[in-house]
């Protein structure tokens, strides 16, 4: 017997996805200028219902200055299960002194050997997320004994 979709996949509360968020450190970041996406990948931290990332001056950040909405979206997943977050939001560049401070003393350092010193947060719109069960494809052809072709 095959499972049904809904059966594998559950829809996550607000706060399973906040928890999710708060669990990783690496996310993608999706932005649309004059109808083109692009996709950076970025390591992020929480700071309440805000993710905060920081960036190098390049085209994320003026992506960002063009049109400040973007999708956030983060994954997880080990051998039983996955789930995925998606939140939508604006983004903006922190830009008040106390709020740069602020965030310089949050728990994020970057993954790779380059000064990124813009601070850039995301206010959310919303955020829904997905989790599911892992597992092999059902068969998609059963043949049934009252199907037989004579």
């Amino acid at each position: 017997m095959n499972k049904t979709d809904d059966a594998v996949v559950s829809a996550l509360s607000e706060e399973e996805c906040w928890n999710l968020l708060a669990r990783r450190q690496l996310g993608r970041i999706a932005v649309a200028v004059d109808g083109e996406p692009d996709i950076f990948p970025v390591n992020y931290v929480i700071d309440g219902p805000r993710v905060l990332f920081r960036t190098a001056p390049g085209s994320k950040l003026a992506e960002l200055t063009i049109n400040p909405q973007v999708a956030f979206e983060v994954d997880e997943y080990d051998d039983t299960s996955a789930a995925s977050v998606v939140l939508k939001g604006i983004a903006s560049r922190l830009e008040l002194q106390r709020e740069i401070d602020a965030a310089d003393a949050l728990p994020l350092s970057p993954w790779i050997p380059t000064l990124k010193y813009r601070w850039v947060r995301i206010a959310p719109v919303s955020i829904t997320g997905v989790r599911f069960e892992r597992g092999p494809e059902p068969d998609r052809y059963v043949a049934s004994a009252n199907d037989a072709w004579t």
